[in-house]
């Protein structure tokens, strides 16, 4: 009897850290968030394009696609619309900045723009007008996204969680990764 409980305790002894183990790797495996793929990150991106709108008659974005094979997103308003080639921006210089929108005909309320430029020798957009007529007037080594600055102020913290997320599409997408430069 002696000999068999010995045996169990020896067995119970030798398997406990074992099972202990598999616990611990289950938690780790249940703790760790997954990335976000890229269709979610495009609708992300799209949804916060349409949402926070400038609704000013001129930089309205009305309507956002993707197009996952050629990494362009195109975004149309209403003098026309601009493809932005992701795979070939630099998201190492993504800059905020508040912008006057008003000109010669009129004030509008101030929109917030991200801007990206392209990696040297590439085309970072290019805009079209409402005939489908390249837009020769927008600089095509810059891409921009534009926002109603009073209702992105609205969101808590959009800056860092929308600049976040289209570093990370433009990453996924073939674009430059950010790096650090000391």
């Amino acid at each position: 009897m002696k000999q068999i409980a010995s045996i169990l305790a020896l067995t119970l002894i030798a398997i406990a850290p074992v099972c202990s183990a598999q616990t611990a790797t289950h938690k780790r495996a249940a703790d760790t968030k997954s990335e976000p793929t890229t269709p979610e990150l495009v609708e992300y991106v799209r949804s916060a394009l349409l949402t926070l709108s400038p609704m000013d008659g001129v930089n309205d974005n009305l309507d956002v696609a993707f197009d996952p094979i050629s990494k362009v997103l195109t975004i149309t308003g209403p003098v026309g619309h601009c493809d932005l080639y992701l795979d070939a921006l630099n998201t190492n210089n993504s800059v905020w900045d508040e912008f006057d929108a008003s000109d010669s005909s009129g004030s509008r309320p101030a929109l917030l723009r991200l801007t990206l430029v392209s990696l040297s020798g590439r085309s970072a957009r290019t805009c079209y007008d409402k005939q489908n007529h390249i837009d020769a007037t927008m600089l095509a080594n810059r891409a921009r996204l534009l926002f109603s600055y009073d209702r992105a102020a609205g969101e808590p913290n959009f800056q860092d969680k929308l600049g976040k997320a289209f570093k990370k599409l433009v990453v996924l997408s073939g674009g430059a990764p950010e790096r650090k430069f000391n």
